[in-house]
């Protein structure tokens, strides 16, 4: 009998790595993921990679171990599509900001992105530059907008024009680092499923602003965009002004992704006058 591409991939990884038992976790636009178990004591996570799906996918895991485990999930290996991985046994950051812990979130966010920004040599030579990450943002038709927030778009399409304009450092970012994308372990809150880009160091917290996922009131209140501001402008040295530049940028890239996907975008049209307020007044 045929297997499909994912059976093939998994029998071929149980056999590499000495593997007991795999279990599906997660299916992802881009991957399978299972957690496996070696002599039935140690877990770790294999994710495979999707025919035609690889390019970001590689690239992240790249910088995953460039990262050595430093803020992130340590890689134990790779082959081919084939990412074989730490297992992580905790709960998101974003079960943290649930439990009422928000402040907490923010300071153990700013202390992954310190570990994940440590100075390394030699990092991945093909990460995405961070204008290319904004194409969508700056390709999409006003019209696609509805027609009373269309003046926000315009707004942002200035700001993150101006920050590109602006020289800064340019260093390796995970590029996508909210609070379902960190994970707390053995060794502390670490990151995973980077996007691996490169550009403006304080485009790393811009996601954060307008996340966790389902918070839309934590996220759009001023007092906790200035908040966020404060803890990671004292804990990360980053511009407040650039840091909520991009913030406010990045939450009209996220409703450009949306609208093109068929999403509503109430999340961030409730974000994007306090960010830009914010902004504003930096």
């Amino acid at each position: 009998m045929n297997q499909s591409p994912v059976e093939t991939a998994l029998s071929r990884a149980l056999i590499r790595w000495s593997l007991t038992k795999a279990t599906p976790v997660a299916e992802t636009p881009t991957s399978w993921v299972f957690r496996v178990e070696q002599n039935g004591r140690n877990f770790a996570i294999l994710k495979i990679l999707k025919p035609g799906m690889g390019e970001g996918e590689r690239r992240g895991g790249a910088l995953m171990n460039w990262y050595g485990g430093e803020g992130a999930a340590t890689v134990f290996d790779s082959h081919g599509d084939t990412l074989f991985l730490e297992w992580l046994d905790g709960i998101p950051l974003s079960d943290a900001v649930r439990q009422g812990r928000d402040d907490e979130a923010t300071i153990a966010l700013s202390s992954v992105v310190s570990n994940l920004h440590r100075p390394r040599a030699d990092a991945p030579d093909d990460l995405l530059p961070l204008r290319q990450h904004f194409n969508a943002l700056f390709a999409t038709d006003v019209r696609a907008w509805p027609h009373t927030a269309r003046d926000l778009y315009a707004r942002c399409n200035g700001v993150a024009l101006t920050l590109f304009d602006k020289p800064s450092a340019q260093i390796p970012l995970h590029g996508d680092l909210h609070h379902d994308n960190i994970i707390s372990s053995g060794r502390g809150w670490l990151a995973i499923d980077p996007k691996a880009l490169v550009g403006d160091p304080a485009y790393e917290v811009a996601n954060a602003f307008i996340n966790p996922m389902g918070a839309d009131k934590l996220a759009a209140d001023p007092r906790r965009i200035a908040g966020m501001a404060d803890i990671f402008n004292q804990r990360l040295g980053f511009s407040r002004k650039r840091m909520l530049g991009w913030a406010a940028a990045h939450a009209a890239l996220s409703a450009c992704w949306d609208l093109e996907d068929g999403k509503p975008i109430t999340g961030q049209l409730a974000c994007l006058p306090n960010l830009l307020s914010a902004y504003d007044q930096a």
